[in-house]
């Protein structure tokens, strides 16, 4: 790929090998995690939300707190490490058969405290490890990486899960998680080549632990006008995301019986959403980035959703909910996704741990909680209620993306944006 300098191609070789197998594992569990949810129960999904969000809290300023305590190098490589050990043990569970319901709901809550929390490490590392100059050149291609492992994972899962069962899936991601500390412990390496070589990249080292307490990200956040902003941008996205989720598993409910199944139907809107996404980042995202800007990659989804549930308004049914699904993780995953991740090579390394971290998880999560119970309480009244709200979230949703984007783009290229 042109945009990648000869000096930069191995780095960027590791990322979106590290990206693959991350995401790749992550995607391979995710159906099973949304099966779970309908064993659970979808009219109680609003419960595993806020249980996820408590679970947030605890983990949030626990990760701060292990990362002022242990350097970067050898701690990056260890959150992927405990993952694969937990995936370990709900293998065993799943094999086991019992407490079925209580198993589904703690594999529901605990992917999705991991899952924002293992993606967020990799955006740190890699807003942590390339310039900004650089971000716009090379995070689009990144992303495929994610999008490549995004393939794979639900093809896997749309394959095996009637065949081997959702507790061998499990156990195939652990050993996906485990491969991926490999690969950050070669790319920790990496940088410090980078450095020392004199290359294009950010100047700070992972050698160190980050200096702090574990609520330094929280102070992080709340002290900076831009995090605050960008943290908006996402609650809102979130926002979205759940309207959506809410919507779909209702329907899934409905048109398939069994637990299998749905995670198959899971797994093939995943591989569709994938397949679309990949071919845009390869090819579309770092020109649309350079030509038109962060902002502009910010402005699209809101755009986008704004036509999408209007969309839902007029034709409320399985087939346009999946389609609307698919449209809007596609924007998400290939424009929308690496132009806010570019945003955090503007702040310091300390912000891009640490406040990122909190805006990834705890406000991620409360986006989840409140949406979730304002679409628990609209669900009785159809999807046209939920297709209603989402247009409303979505207009406000387009200003604050444009304040954001005009904000970044008129900082200084070499300064920090507070």
């Amino acid at each position: 790929m042109k945009q990648v300098a000869p000096h930069e191609k191995r780095a960027v070789a590791l990322s979106v090998l590290y990206f693959f197998l991350l995401f790749g594992s992550y995607s391979l569990v995710k159906p099973v995690r949304d099966a779970m949810g309908t064993v659970y129960g979808v009219a109680h999904l609003q419960e595993l939300f806020t249980a996820t969000l408590l679970a947030s809290l605890v983990f949030a300023p626990l990760y701060s707190g292990l990362a002022s305590r242990i350097r970067l190098a050898s701690f990056l490589p260890w959150v992927y490490l405990f993952v694969a050990v937990t995936m370990l043990l709900f293998y065993a569970l799943f094999a086991g058969g019992r407490q079925e319901r209580a198993v589904a709901a703690s594999f529901y809550v605990w992917v999705s405290t991991f899952n924002l929390l293992i993606i967020s490490v990799f955006w740190s590392f890699m807003a942590d490890l390339y310039s900004r100059s650089q971000a716009k050149r090379l995070f689009g291609f990144i992303a495929a990486g994610g999008t490549l492992g995004g393939i794979a994972g639900p093809a896997a899962a749309t394959l095996l899960a009637t065949r081997i069962g959702n507790h061998n899936l499990v156990l195939i991601g652990a050993a996906g998680f485990a491969a991926t500390a490999l690969v950050v412990r070669a790319l920790a390496a990496e940088k410090e080549r980078l450095l020392a070589a004199g290359g294009e990249a950010q100047r700070s080292s992972l050698a160190r632990a980050l200096p702090g307490n574990p609520f330094d990200g929280f102070r992080l956040l709340l002290q900076s006008r831009f995090l605050l902003l960008l943290a908006l941008f996402l609650l809102l996205m979130t926002w979205i995301s759940t309207i959506v989720y809410f919507q779909l598993g209702e329907l899934i409910t409905h048109a398939f019986a069994s637990r299998d199944a749905r995670t198959q139907a899971y797994g093939q809107i995943d591989l569709a959403v994938n397949s679309c996404a990949l071919l845009i980042q390869l090819f579309g995202t770092g020109r649309l980035i350079a030509r038109f800007g962060v902002g502009t990659g910010l402005l699209l989804n809101p755009i986008i959703m704004i036509l999408a549930f209007l969309a839902i308004a007029f034709s409320p049914v399985l087939l346009v909910l999946g389609g609307m699904q698919i449209v809007r993780r596609v924007a998400e995953y290939a424009i929308a996704k690496p132009a806010r991740e570019m945003l955090f090579t503007a702040v310091g390394q300390d912000s891009r741990y640490k406040a990122k971290n909190v805006i990834d998880t705890v406000v991620y999560r409360f986006g989840d909680f409140s949406s979730a119970w304002v679409s628990a309480f609209i669900l009785p009244y159809g999807v046209l209620g939920l297709a209603i709200f989402g247009v409303a979230v979505s207009a406000v949703w387009f200003p604050v993306a444009w304040l954001l984007g005009r904000r970044y783009e008129n900082s200084r290229t070499d300064g920090v944006v507070s």
